[in-house]
């Protein structure tokens, strides 16, 4: 999967960064590669909240969708 985020200097130092599709889904590093990392696990771990928390009908089903 592929998802576009946002990374903004931080006027402290280091980077912050957001996930615009994924609403809340911010992180920070004092590096690239340490925000680039936490934006990882940020993704990851929004994603497996938002799965855990929806809501189903008897009725619906479920599936996984690869993009």
């Amino acid at each position: 999967m592929k998802i576009k985020a946002i990374l903004h200097p931080a006027q402290e130092g280091g980077y912050w960064a957001e996930v615009p599709a994924l609403p809340g889904c911010i992180t920070e590093g004092d590096t690239l590669e340490e925000v680039m990392n936490n934006l990882q696990d940020a993704i990851t771990g929004w994603l497996e909240v938002a799965n855990e928390y929806q809501l189903t009908d008897e009725a619906d089903q479920i599936i996984e969708i690869a993009v």
